[in-house]
């Protein structure tokens, strides 16, 4: 009997053990930073915190999201490069910063693949060309039949050298066989205030920081720079519907130190999913113009090296540097 009760009492006190170590190895089981590598209040920013909360929610402990702006988002990715593959610093991040950088900055701090583990694509941001008003095309096949009767007149503001809506406009010069002046800004709001003002006539704009200003007549929409028209703006085309091959698009993902153990990836990827499906988070990225994705690790991986080649080619070609 009493060596029935001692085994008994192994028993319990192993299954006591198991339980602590599984409690133990739980994941997460302190407070999670998110690092945007962008200035608040952008559309990356404004996704990474509404993702982050329903993270919290679904995974029980804080996302705390981190802004380190600088270098074109060189500074926040570096630095989570460098963190601890545990899966306590997350880079939320945009394909811009991922995927152009790598090609406009001889040394970036970081790779984008040997350095990083992806974790999920969580949207798109379409991108608008966007003309004044005054400009005297209102169709995207009228602008293209100007621009290439007049090589060199009309110039587009950009953010700057390298700047995604820089390659946007030299795509459109490389596959329409258009040739328009790149005009670069220190950042998108001092060019769209000269586009605004007539000094500039055109630029591509992010839809969600400029579909209220083309709502309300301030700029006039041509052409939409994804594979496929936006909801949003469902009678401006897509580019690519007269420039055959034309599609570039900011695409919002996850991203993890390399390292990071698959059972953590997994964890963010499946709460990822279900956050997707949110209906706080359907209803806000309609209003931001923001178009879901759900690519898993092995999709993003694939976007990603796909955007990698498509933008070291447009910056080749285009012999864009960054400022």
């Amino acid at each position: 009997m009493f060596f029935k009760q001692l085994a008994a009492g192994l028993a319990v006190v192993a299954g006591l053990g198991v339980t602590s170590t599984n409690a133990l190895a739980a994941y997460p089981d302190k407070p999670v930073t998110v690092v945007v590598p962008q200035s608040p209040g952008g559309t990356n920013d404004i996704v990474a915190r509404l993702i982050s909360d329903k993270l919290a929610q679904q995974l029980g402990q804080p996302f705390v999201v981190q802004n380190k702006p600088g270098a074109g988002g060189n500074i926040g990715t570096a630095q989570v490069a460098r963190e601890a593959a545990d899966g306590y610093t997350i880079l939320f991040t945009v394909s811009s910063a991922q995927a152009i950088s790598p090609a406009i900055f001889k040394d970036p701090g970081f790779d984008p693949v040997k350095d990083f583990a992806p974790v999920a694509a969580v949207g798109s941001v379409p991108n608008v060309l966007c003309v004044h008003p005054s400009f005297p095309a209102n169709t995207l096949a009228e602008f293209i039949t100007l621009v290439k009767a007049n090589p060199g007149k009309y110039q587009y503001a950009s953010a700057g050298n390298g700047s995604l809506n820089h390659l946007l406009g030299a795509m459109l010069d490389e596959k329409g066989g258009l040739k328009l002046e790149h005009i670069p800004y220190r950042g998108v709001a001092p060019g769209m205030t000269d586009v605004l003002g007539g000094q500039v006539p055109m630029l591509f704009a992010s839809l969600p920081s400029s579909i209220a200003t083309i709502k309300a007549g301030k700029l006039r929409a041509l052409g939409v720079s994804t594979k496929e028209r936006n909801p949003a703006l469902p009678d401006v085309p897509a580019i690519g519907e007269q420039i055959p091959g034309y599609s570039g698009e900011l695409w919002i993902a996850m991203y993890v130190p390399q390292n990071t153990p698959k059972d953590v990836i997994d964890t963010l990827y499946k709460a990822t999913e279900i956050a997707l499906a949110d209906a706080d988070v359907t209803k806000k990225y309609a209003e931001l113009g923001v178009e879901p994705l759900s690519d898993n690790p092995e999709q993003l991986a694939q976007r990603l090296n796909d955007d990698l080649k498509l933008w070291s080619g447009i910056v080749k070609s285009s012999g864009a540097k960054a400022n």
